[in-house]
């Protein structure tokens, strides 16, 4: 039971990495677009909700992971 917690865990913290990546990828995408007078303002629009997205995710999973303590 011990080795399907830690397996479970560490799925959740690789899923975190990869949400984190994924979301400061966002970040250079944005501001790399946002530099260029030419682009197309509703894509970059729907990049940001992608990133907001990314980012309550990674808010749950986060609170997800932490123990809940009986005082």
């Amino acid at each position: 039971m011990t080795d399907n917690i830690n397996t479970d865990v560490f799925s959740k913290l690789l899923r975190l990495k990869e949400l984190r990546v994924a979301h400061r990828d966002l970040d250079t995408t944005i501001a790399s677009l946002a530099r260029d007078a030419s682009v197309d303002q509703l894509r970059i629009q729907r990049l940001k909700k992608e990133k907001l997205r990314l980012k309550d995710t990674i808010t749950r999973l986060e609170s997800a992971m932490i123990p809940d303590l009986n005082a």
